[in-house]
């Protein structure tokens, strides 16, 4: 039932098929699937998924993206990229995960980033002690002294 179309929901697929070209920007909410020729800007909270015998120059913004043939262009993925032992990734690459198979073509830097849900939820350290002598002032204007990792080497000699 993924594949109807359903006025409003997440599920809506599109596909560029095998001997299209495509040149422009998609925003989508779902899934697209790309085994023609793109060229352009891709956004969407799904998938993204680029067949064995397509070929994207884009910069794609996704939820996941799956290459199976050739992107060039860089990728920001929000849950994770893989790409597929016929894939080749002319790019750089931004997720918290990052899956390669055997065999694959991978140019450029990949950049392991902490998740944005998890990031939204980590407590937050505080750089200020919690408790400050009266009179002393506000916490804010407290000076807060980091010890110096150099200062307890012991050096033999």
């Amino acid at each position: 039932m993924s594949d109807v179309q359903i006025p409003g929901g997440p599920y809506i697929n599109s596909i560029i098929g095998e001997g299209t070209r495509f040149n422009g920007e998609f925003d989508l909410n779902g899934l697209l699937r790309i085994d023609g020729d793109f060229c352009g800007t891709v956004r969407t909270e799904g998938k993204v998924l680029v067949g064995k015998n397509g070929r994207a120059e884009c910069t794609v913004y996704a939820g996941t993206v799956v290459v199976g043939g050739i992107l060039r262009g860089n990728i920001f993925a929000n849950e994770k990229v893989v790409i597929l032992s016929t894939g080749i990734v002319l790019g750089n690459i931004h997720s918290p995960r990052f899956i390669v198979e055997e065999g694959v073509i991978f140019n450029g830097t990949a950049r392991i980033v902490q998740p944005e849900a998890r990031a939204a939820k980590a407590p937050v350290e505080k750089a200020e002690p919690e408790s400050y002598a009266p009179g002393e002032g506000s916490p804010e204007k407290q000076p807060v002294s980091v010890p110096d990792a150099r200062e307890n080497r012991s050096v033999a000699g």
